[in-house]
């Protein structure tokens, strides 16, 4: 009997991860307005992001680590969510900047916290042969989300306008709707593990020094690219600063996340058979070809078409990558490979951003674009030289 490609888990775990983009998508456009709004200073943004992300980087690392020693997935996966799904009406109980802090760090956490266990979930549904698609078909239904928040934002704002305090708590009944399936989950029964006697916070850094030597070499890659490929605010910024209002910003958003989202599930099946290498390659260079359009580029086609290509580009990319890594490292650490990847990637991407402000205000935005689309060529040099498809016995964890 074949095997179902698009199990039941499969199906669930993406509808959760669609609930929870449409509340999370619905604030991301109109949370620095409203913390501006409630006294928050730039600076003091500033600094509530970077504690944000830096928790969630490390917490990514630690639950995906503890996923692994204790060899459950569900009970990290319904934490993750419901902590993500509360945080959004805390933010608007109190207006305290302490409160306001603990409230974004919940957030991030939660996202720490099932992310690892999730995607490890999602490997053990799929086979070898089927993780393009499987991982595909999760960030399609992911990005869906991401399309309708905002417009769901823009809708509610244009009859309510400033009224942020509200749009919080809309954003909650998403986030209920995700708890609410990841009890439709089902963890099928392994053999018991025994757990170690402690998990430490960083203990999954110990695992970059035990992992496959193919690992390192990718991750490795994937890294530096990272700490170049600031945030998609900067290209927005861009956009903003030719001389385009609002509406067409957040048109051009919109687009990219609708590319994007219908791309990721054609493009991992391709994957699965074409391979991850080109379909992860193909990416990269249409990265390169946005970042270049985007230091020349003036008129407003041409910022469509190069959101066209850069949705493609993420398509290609971020399921692929994970699917990618999953089909490296050994079953039993595939929380932790996960957990350790995007909480090195949370850290190089804290860097990136600042890295970017700070070449961006001294050089100017050609300069910002042109040096990260210069370092994704060497990246790919890298790739195509030293990174194979699959791993050969010495690679196998």
């Amino acid at each position: 009997m074949k095997r179902k490609i698009l199990t039941r888990n499969i199906w669930i775990l993406s509808l959760v991860s669609l609930f929870t983009d449409v509340a999370s998508e619905m604030l991301y456009p109109v949370m620095p307005v409203y913390l501006k709004s409630i006294g928050f200073s730039i600076i003091l943004i500033g600094v509530l992001e970077g504690v944000a992300e830096a928790t969630a980087g490390l917490s990514k690392g630690y639950f995906g680590n503890l996923s692994d020693n204790i060899g459950k997935r569900v009970p990290f996966i319904k934490l993750g969510y419901a902590f993500s799904a509360v945080s959004k009406p805390m933010m608007a109980a109190f207006v305290y900047p302490f409160w306001i802090f603990f409230a974004r760090v919940i957030d991030r956490l939660g996202k720490g916290i099932r992310t690892g266990a999730r995607d490890a979930l999602l490997s053990d549904e799929a086979t070898p042969e089927t993780k393009g698609r499987v991982f595909g078909f999760h960030r399609s239904m992911d990005t869906l989300g991401a399309v309708a928040g905002p417009v769901l934002a823009l809708i509610y704002l244009a009859y309510h306008p400033a009224n942020y305090k509200t749009l919080f708590l809309i954003a909650f009944l998403p986030g209920v709707l995700a708890i609410a399936f990841t009890f439709g989950i089902r963890e099928k029964k392994k053999e018991l593990v025994t757990p170690k006697l402690k998990t430490r916070l960083l203990d999954f850094i110990k695992y970059w020094k035990d992992s496959p030597a193919l690992y390192k070499k990718l991750v490795t890659a994937l890294l530096v690219f990272t700490l170049f490929n600031s945030s998609d605010v900067f290209l927005l910024l861009k956009i903003k600063e030719a001389g385009f209002n609002d509406t067409t910003v957040i048109s051009v958003y919109i687009f990219y996340n609708l590319v994007y989202a219908i791309c990721s599930y054609p493009l991992g099946i391709l994957a699965d058979k074409l391979g991850m290498k080109k379909i992860f390659i193909t990416g990269l260079t249409l990265f390169v070809v946005t970042y270049f359009g985007m230091a020349y580029a003036h008129d407003k086609l041409v910022y469509f078409a190069l959101f066209f290509f850069y949705g493609i580009y993420a398509a290609a990319t971020e399921g692929v990558a994970k699917a990618w890594i999953t089909n490296i490292c050994g079953k039993d650490k595939t929380a932790t490979a996960i957990g350790t990847y995007t909480a090195f990637q949370s850290i190089a991407t804290m860097i990136a951003s600042s890295l970017a402000g700070l070449i961006w205000f001294q050089f100017g935005a050609k300069a910002t674009f042109l040096l990260t689309a210069l370092v994704t060529v060497f990246v790919i040099i890298y790739i195509l030289k030293s990174v194979v498809e699959k791993p050969g016995p010495l690679n196998k964890a």
